[in-house]
């Protein structure tokens, strides 16, 4: 028997304007909350700035959030969400030395394509959150936690030996490969615009690095490998 919120035909019912309109207004909310955490730091925001900010009353923005923590922990689910979509979307790449590679492409990917999500994330002090407070996040889960992810690709091409011998610790190659695309982007995020620097196009950039880094974890064979495998393309 059809519910309340579903049609005689079985389809889920559409949401309502009022279900939208509370959606959008969430948005508008957290969006407005990373700005205002980025301008003024977590400390010093306050809940009228935000609320100011998305353009609601101090009293709207309550009945989403209870307060600051909250806000931060739904910010850090959704964007960590959709990073470790990009990540994870690279699992059926069955060679660990080209899914590595591919993961890495994919992360800067999403800090070139949402840089104020990633400037949240990983460039902005912020009180440290425990894993268990995410909703969707599963600390540890290499399906969920892209960290998790990337160490369990690192973790195979050592054992495969796919690495020079000098680079057979676990968490010390996994840290040098985030440590690798997030130093790019991170210089890019920052000085992009800065005239003393003059950088070429981004993504490029990005993935140029993340190649010279691949070769050096695997002595060059990593370049022979893209070579055989996307056609010389790189």
């Amino acid at each position: 028997m059809p519910t309340a919120n579903q049609p005689a035909d079985g389809k889920p019912a559409a949401p309502t304007q009022r279900t939208r309109d509370k959606a959008q207004s969430r948005t508008r909310m957290l969006a407005a909350a990373r700005r205002m955490f980025q301008r003024h730091g977590f400390e010093a925001a306050s809940m009228r700035q935000i609320a100011k900010a998305a353009k609601c009353t101090p009293g709207a923005l309550y009945v989403h959030f209870a307060d600051k923590r909250e806000l931060l922990v739904a910010m850090m689910d959704e964007d960590f969400a959709l990073l470790s979509a990009g990540i994870t979307a690279c699992a059926s790449i069955a060679d660990p030395v080209l899914r590595l590679s591919e993961t890495g492409r994919a992360y800067v990917r999403f800090a070139l394509e949402h840089p104020q999500h990633y400037r949240m994330l990983f460039m902005t002090q912020k009180p440290t959150i425990e894993p268990e407070s995410y909703c969707e996040i599963k600390h540890g889960n290499p399906d969920k936690d892209g960290y998790a992810f990337m160490r369990e690709t690192v973790r195979q091409c050592i054992e495969q030996g796919r690495f020079l011998a000098r680079y057979r610790d676990l968490e010390m190659v996994t840290q040098s490969c985030w440590a690798s695309a997030h130093g790019f982007v991170s210089l890019y995020i920052n000085y992009g615009e800065d005239p003393w620097v003059e950088f070429g196009e981004p993504l490029a950039g990005a993935y140029a690095c993340l190649d010279m880094h691949m070769d050096g974890l695997t002595g060059g064979e990593f370049s022979r490998l893209v070579s055989s495998q996307r056609g010389g393309n790189p």
